[in-house]
Formats: C-alpha cells, sequence, structure tokens
C-alpha cells in the first residue's frame, strides 16, 4: 500500500509546485555553472530584465485564466512605448508621456475585446491581426525612425528608488494589483469562472463579454506601462523593439501554471515563470552559449511548459 501511496503523493506535489520545483533546480544550476550568479548586482540585473516582459506576463494572465490568448503584447508594447516618448519629447511632461502609453495600451486592448465579442472571432485571429497592425502603426507614427533625445523620460526604465531599480519596484507594484484583482474581486472570480466553462459561467449570469472586454483593457494598460519602461530603458522610442516579447510573457504564465485551456493559473506562479526565463536567458549569457542556442532552449521550455499543462489538467481531472 506504501508503494503505491508515496508514487501518488510525489506526484500530487509535482503537479501543484513543479513550477517552484523548476526554479530552486535553475537556482542551484545556475550558481554551479557561474560563481556571479547569486551576486547582489546579477540578482538586481535579472530582475530588471525581466520586469517588462513579466509586466505584459501579469497582463496575460488573466486573458490565458479566461480561456483566450493574446499574440499582440510585443507590437503593443512598441507601438504604446513610442506614442508616450513622443509625447514627452513634444510637451517636456513624463507625467503626459506616460499617460499616454497606459491610454493608448488600453484602447488597444479595448479594440481586441470588441471585435472578439462583437463579432465572435477567435481571440488568436484578433490578436493575430493587431499584432500586424500595431507594428504597422508603431513603424508608420515614426517613419521606421527612432526618437531620440528623451531626457528625464529615462527615470522610469534607468532611475532608482530606495536603491532598487524603478522597473522592479513597478513590478511589484503590478504583481500586487492583479493579486488583488484574481483573489479579492469579483471580476477575478468571473475569469476564473469564464475559463472554467463559458456556458455555465453565462447560465449564472455573467455577462462573459463584458468581462473579456475588460481583461484585455487591462492587459493593455499592462503593456502600455511595458512599452514605456522598455523605451526609457534603451534610452529612444523605437518601433522595431518588444519582437517576440509576446512568447516570452505566454511562456512566463504557461511555466508558472496558467492553463491554454483556461480556468487555471495565479500571478505568483507567473511570477515565477518570469523568474525562470529571466535565470535561464541570464545563464546563458554568463556562460557564453551562442544566441542561436538560446532560441532553440526558448522553444524547448515553451514544449516543456505546454507537455507539464497538460499532464497537470489531466491529473485534477482525475482527482
Amino acid at each position: 500500500m506504501r508503494e503505491k501511496t508515496f508514487p501518488n503523493i510525489w506526484r500530487t506535489i509535482f503537479s501543484e509546485y513543479n513550477f517552484l520545483i523548476i526554479l530552486l533546480g535553475m537556482i542551484i544550476i545556475s550558481s554551479i555553472l557561474s560563481p556571479a550568479f547569486l551576486s547582489t548586482r546579477n540578482i538586481l540585473n535579472v530582475l530588471r530584465q525581466m520586469s517588462i516582459t513579466t509586466i505584459i506576463a501579469f497582463g496575460v494572465t488573466l486573458i490565458i485564466i479566461a480561456g483566450m490568448i493574446d499574440l499582440s503584447t510585443g507590437s503593443v508594447a512598441a507601438l504604446t512605448g513610442v506614442l508616450g516618448t513622443s509625447v514627452y519629447v513634444m510637451t517636456g511632461s513624463v507625467w503626459l508621456g506616460v499617460i499616454t502609453g497606459l491610454i493608448s495600451g488600453a484602447a488597444t486592448g479595448l479594440a481586441s475585446g470588441f471585435l472578439i465579442t462583437k463579432f465572435d472571432l477567435p481571440p488568436f485571429i484578433v490578436t493575430l491581426a493587431m499584432m500586424t497592425g500595431a507594428r504597422g502603426l508603431a513603424l508608420l507614427y515614426t517613419g521606421g525612425m527612432p526618437i531620440i533625445n528623451i531626457g528625464d523620460f529615462t527615470i522610469l526604465g534607468q532611475g532608482v528608488l530606495f536603491n532598487i531599480p524603478i522597473p522592479i519596484l513597478l513590478m511589484f507594484l503590478v504583481f500586487i494589483v492583479i493579486m488583488i484583482v484574481l483573489r479579492r474581486t469579483r471580476l477575478g472570480r468571473y475569469t476564473y469562472a469564464i475559463g472554467g466553462n463559458e456556458v455555465a459561467a453565462i447560465a449564472s449570469g455573467v455577462n462573459v463579454k463584458r468581462i473579456k472586454i475588460i481583461l484585455f483593457v487591462i492587459s493593455g494598460v499592462c503593456t502600455g506601462l511595458a512599452g514605456i519602461i522598455l523605451m526609457s530603458r534603451i534610452n529612444s522610442g523605437q518601433p522595431a523593439a518588444g519582437l517576440q516579447y509576446e512568447l516570452d510573457a505566454i511562456t512566463a504564465a504557461v511555466i508558472g501554471g496558467a492553463s491554454l485551456s483556461g480556468g487555471l493559473g495565479t500571478v505568483v506562479g507567473t511570477l515565477v515563470g518570469g523568474l525562470i526565463v529571466a535565470i535561464l536567458n541570464n545563464i546563458l549569457n554568463l556562460t557564453n552559449v551562442s544566441p542561436y542556442w538560446q532560441q532553440i532552449l526558448k522553444g524547448v521550455v515553451i514544449v516543456i511548459s505546454v507537455i507539464m499543462d497538460m499532464k497537470t489538467k489531466a491529473h485534477k481531472a482525475v482527482k
């Protein structure tokens, strides 16, 4: 009896906390491969590097939990970033630049959510179109040229507060807000309900279309903030920036336990998933692994994450 019980306990533990086990394993391996990995400077560097895509991933997590997908976030980050940067250059106001980025992000989310709900279109198709369109708008607005001389606007991406880089503080601020939304609000409960069984949610009186639009707007605001931080960090408004950020965001959410089938996921898991992706990038750089191999390994991580997602879903269904 004991021989059957212990393997089942181990499988249950791994299915519930696999992302934490993977994170711990990666930290141990990375510290062995590079003595510089656990230095304070490198840890802050890892957190700073992951902040942009993880902020995007927090918004994407809401979308995935509701059983949808968003492929447009990388392009939207570029569009919102160049718009915010441009407004700063024209007005000299950091706040106006930030507000412009957030509003433009919310507008793209509203557009995607409206098209999905109004015409009953697949989120994959709508956000794929938004990905292409947002990138085109960013290039059209800037003429394909970077916006330079952004002055004090760099504080959001390069500044420090209480000896902690501002992008890291903003990442944890968004983390807290999204966690409260998921755990303490009706919107959070409805999000899980829609992802778990949309038909049952409708039958229970949930305004599914309205919730979906709100989720895309929230995700758009997160992406807008990430776009502002990105441009601030690279010291210019680059319309070609943010390439493949949507894949890193989705990967972070899925590694952290968000199910692509909907109904499962936590913002804590997404934070851990973002750490796993960032640590992977960091240790590959510290050990001078070719960027081409880095792309291959990222692809492998995505496949493994989906396999684990499917097995976890199947295990919970059996339970």
